[in-house]
């Protein structure tokens, strides 16, 4: 089971209210019904293909409306031969899409929210959650880019929904598809707060382990990667000065540095795998900090580059 569907099946056993009923449902239908006219009134079709979503439906409009509702299910022609669920009503459905707030007295549809499930928090809760179950996804976050979206046919209807979850600053971003409009999100802290605020809170727990371990992997990633090319660095460092010493000695000589370069030549020669650190605490005067050994290896780097132009020294 994908991470969308075990939402979605979790959404399915959340308990509300009526009005809170009212507004999932409503963004259901808006999202994935279909009106047809048979024998001179209107049929209403709700169609899915997840099982749990198709008697959330069912139920939704048995406990609102105490309607004859028929549940059909379908099998899809195409490659994937699923299983569709319809719920159909055939009686009251302009009654029912006027109390929704879908259809208007004029028997014209309303394409965005009504406002009477903008005006408190729970039903806009609600109306996010029907939305996400008709048309919502979200990647596995163990193996991808952190994403989210909700799906659209109607502009009007995306935008209102788009502003509907900012209400909450989920800073959800809107988009056209070929085939319709998207809302978005793509901040992980933003998409936990969406499964919070539409109340799948297992799949919440779920997300946020495994945001933590992801997190944590990247930063030990970073920091290995970090000390790898220190580590580099370090190497080709050391590498370069013996070469420009061994450069030194077979042309000029050792003899032709200073006392001080001369000693931190041979001690760089006889311990390559050392750091400037432990360089540092070899020589014979008395240890040097790591500046001060960094400093003398760059003036025999300087004398090596001498050497190698031709020039005095």
């Amino acid at each position: 089971m994908s991470f969308a569907s075990e939402i979605k099946k979790e959404l399915t056993g959340v308990d509300v209210k009526n009005c809170c009923a009212q507004a999932e449902l409503a963004a259901i239908i808006r999202m994935n019904g279909a009106i047809s006219l048979s024998k001179q009134r209107y049929v209403l079709d709700v169609q899915t293909e997840n099982a749990a979503i198709a008697r959330r439906i069912y139920t939704l409009i048995k406990t609102l409306y105490d309607l004859p509702v028929e549940l059909l299910v379908r099998k899809k022609m195409k490659l994937k031969k699923n299983n569709v669920y319809i719920v159909r009503m055939v009686k009251d459905v302009e009654r029912v899409l006027g109390d929704l707030g879908i259809m208007r007295e004029s028997l014209q549809f309303n394409k965005s929210i009504s406002d009477t499930y903008l005006q408190n928090q729970c039903c806009s809760k609600s109306y996010l959650r029907g939305a996400f179950l008709a048309g919502g996804s979200v990647n596995n976050p163990e193996t991808s880019s952190y994403h989210l979206e909700i799906f659209n046919f109607h502009e009007s209807h995306n935008e209102a929904l788009c502003d509907c979850l900012n209400q909450f600053d989920l800073r959800a971003r809107k988009l056209e598809r070929r085939n319709g409009y998207i809302c978005y999100i793509k901040e992980a802290e933003k998409i936990t707060e969406f499964l919070n605020i539409i109340g799948a809170h297992n799949a919440l727990f779920k997300f946020e382990d495994v945001r933590i371990v992801r997190d944590m992997r990247n930063s030990v990633n970073r920091l290995v990667n970090c000390e790898t090319a220190n580590l580099n660095k370090t190497i080709g460092a050391a590498f370069r000065q013996i070469e420009n010493i061994k450069l030194i000695d077979e042309t000029v000589g050792l003899d032709a540095l200073p006392e001080k370069l001369h000693e931190m030549a041979e001690l760089r020669v006889k311990h390559q795998d050392v750091s400037l650190k432990e360089l540092g605490e070899l020589v014979s005067g008395g240890k040097i900090s790591k500046s001060g050994v960094n400093h003398r290896l760059k003036k025999i780097d300087a004398f090596a580059e001498k050497v190698r132009q031709g020039e005095r020294v």
